[in-house]
């Protein structure tokens, strides 16, 4: 299939280092980038880090149910501590 595309500079780049370092053309080198590509994303994506939540300890111990209460109690400035 023949088609046009553009190369941003950095995969004609690599692209380029690929053909020279095998000695093969630039639409073989493309294919094994793009084939490179979809390989590591069919397994595990090794970049995205599983969520964490990160929690503090405040030095506080509040019933939080009641949300209008836990806010009110939060926003006091007599109950915020210095730390």
């Amino acid at each position: 299939m023949r088609t046009t595309i553009n190369l941003d500079p950095d995969i004609a780049a690599a692209a380029d280092q690929l053909r020279r370092s095998k000695h093969i053309g630039l639409s073989e080198a493309i294919n094994e980038l793009a084939r490179a590509g979809l390989t590591a994303r069919s397994g595990r994506q090794p970049f995205r880090q599983p969520f964490r939540q990160r929690t503090h300890d405040l030095g506080l111990v509040m019933d939080v149910s009641n949300v209008a209460e836990a806010l009110e109690y939060l926003d006091t400035a007599e109950h915020i501590n210095d730390r």
